[in-house]
């Protein structure tokens, strides 16, 4: 039996609950969190792909699996496909109206419309750079827990590619406030995916229209400080630990070596 992959569960938690909107928004998380391959018109030509598109009754469609052995699975022969991250292909479709098929034939299979595609592509996070900070930063009391645990878990799951990051809010010098996240210790050329994450934690939140401000800190940023004392702090995971070395035979007094 073959195991069940997250854009399987995704989907039957959403099949469950027709009704509920924030099973709904994970389960469009775990799409642009997938690695898809997409079935191509012909072979990649360095980093330029050309999908396949199907003219359909609901518009042009693309077909994508979460696992290249379904996609081998639907085809009667061999075809060239490439694989890229769900939100990858997000923004490559955005604007031109195509949808796409997700796992045709399985259990998970799915259709998101071009408006979905353009949905799922849109930004939902403002960079901001740390010259531009307000010089007034508070604790995040408006901050829904919807809010907290996603960016707790979009976080999370960037392990090695950041320091720790922290929530807080920004009182502008109009009287406004805003929520912004601060990350530290992001390299130059992680942040845009970094920040592209984050906007996506916030739109599956299901409270992309409360907004939300993204700002890179370095270790020796002013605002660093500010961050650090009044903002929600989240620090990433250890990573894990190297195995073990292999131990020499006969090392081990409960594990002799055997003859051949």
């Amino acid at each position: 039996m073959t195991a069940e992959t997250p854009l399987d569960a995704a989907h039957r938690a959403m099949e469950a609950a027709p009704g509920d909107d924030a099973a709904r928004l994970r389960f469009h998380e775990r799409v642009m969190d997938a690695e898809l391959f997409v079935l191509l018109e012909d072979e990649a030509e360095d980093d330029r792909i050309r999908p396949r598109v199907f003219e359909v009754e609901d518009g042009p469609l693309v077909l994508v699996f979460d696992r290249d052995d379904r996609l081998a699975a639907f085809l009667d022969a061999p075809a060239p496909y490439a694989a890229l991250a769900g939100r990858r292909l997000a923004a490559l479709l955005a604007g031109r109206g195509i949808g796409i098929v997700l796992n045709a034939g399985a259990s998970s299979e799915a259709m998101l419309t071009a408006a979905a595609i353009d949905w799922l592509a849109a930004d939902g996070a403002a960079a901001t750079p740390d010259a531009a900070l307000p010089r007034e930063v508070a604790p995040p009391n408006a901050a829904a827990p919807e809010l907290v645990a996603a960016l707790a878990a979009k976080l999370a799951a960037m392990t090695g590619m950041l320091g720790p990051a922290w929530l807080a809010t920004l009182r502008l010098a109009d009287g406004t406030e805003r929520l912004a996240l601060a990350v530290a210790d992001a390299p130059e050329a992680a942040r845009p995916a970094i920040a592209e994450a984050i906007a996506e934690a916030l739109r599956f939140s299901g409270l992309d229209g409360a907004g939300l401000d993204v700002t890179f800190l370095d270790t020796d940023a002013p605002a660093r400080a500010a961050f650090d004392r009044v903002g929600l702090r989240f620090d990433p995971p250890p990573p894990p630990a190297p195995p073990d070395p292999p131990r020499a035979p006969g090392s081990d007094p409960d594990r002799p070596p055997r003859l051949r």
